[in-house]
């Protein structure tokens, strides 16, 4: 990892970040997949065999009624795969700092890029997986439900902007703290569970009944998750739930600097 401080001179700070980021990033991904055989297919691949799980559940064995709306596995998809990639970060992030710890303390690049690279590997898989999507979109046209996609598609990359400040302010705030309370891993590893169940993921949000609601508005998450979905069923974007999702993400995020820049010192002691 020679790389990481083998800049030029006249790099600014914030060119000397981006170059130890992209290198970093792209050691992840080779490191994922040089030596896998299905390469780009296993960051697709989890997400798909869960989609696959729910549409066989739902609307073959059970008649779920309302729960989302049709193409169900196209529905499912357009949350399944963000959090996918959300999930990601944060579960890496609670060995973000322990499992390289020679490594960051031998370098002098600032600690928070460890953080940024898991955001930006995971990410980058988030949107080679984005082809499943339409290609199930594509064959559901075939069918007495197509999905058909709508200009709100241009709500996406406001999403994934959004999504990737969140994914960086919790893992901002995992990665340090885990050092300290190591049973945060576990008890993180359970939040995330409840929380993909208290996101709209199997279901819309159109289908929660008014104070769970009101409840679920609150999840920083769901109105991430609405802005995707308006792609192809626009019924699913609400507005009060974004702007709630802003908000969030911005308290968290800096929340996030703050206990990172605070802990830093520690955890260096410590790892």
């Amino acid at each position: 990892m020679s790389a990481l401080v083998q800049t030029r001179p006249t790099q600014s700070p914030a060119q000397k970040y981006r170059h130890s980021l992209w290198l970093l990033t792209k050691r992840d991904l080779k490191v994922r997949y040089s030596t896998s055989f299905l390469g780009y297919f296993w960051s697709i691949l989890d997400p798909l065999v869960m989609a696959a799980i729910y549409w066989v559940v739902f609307t073959q064995i059970f008649h779920r009624g309302r729960v989302g709306e049709e193409p169900y596995i196209v529905f499912l998809l357009t949350a399944l795969l963000p959090w996918t990639w959300f999930n990601g970060v944060v579960s890496d992030s609670t060995k973000a700092f322990t499992k390289e710890a020679k490594l960051i303390r031998s370098t002098k690049i600032p600690r928070s890029i460890w953080i940024s690279r898991l955001v930006l590997s995971k990410g980058i898989e988030f949107v080679v997986s984005i082809p499943v999507v339409i290609a199930f979109a594509l064959i559901s046209q075939a069918t007495s439900t197509p999905a058909h996609l709508h200009w709100q598609v241009v709500f996406v990359p406001i999403a994934v902007v959004m999504e990737a400040a969140l994914a960086l302010a919790c893992g901002l705030i995992v990665a340090p703290l885990v050092v300290f309370f190591r049973d945060l891993e576990r008890a993180i590893k359970l939040g995330l569970r409840f929380l993909f169940y208290a996101s709209p993921i199997i279901y819309g949000l159109e289908q929660v009944p008014g104070t769970l609601r009101g409840i679920l508005a609150f999840n920083p998450i769901s109105g991430i998750f609405s802005l995707y979905r308006a792609a192809f069923f626009p019924k699913e974007l609400d507005w009060f739930d974004v702007g709630i999702s802003g908000i969030m993400t911005v308290v968290l995020l800096v929340i996030g600097i703050l206990v990172f820049r605070r802990t830093v010192p520690t955890v260096l002691k410590e790892i």
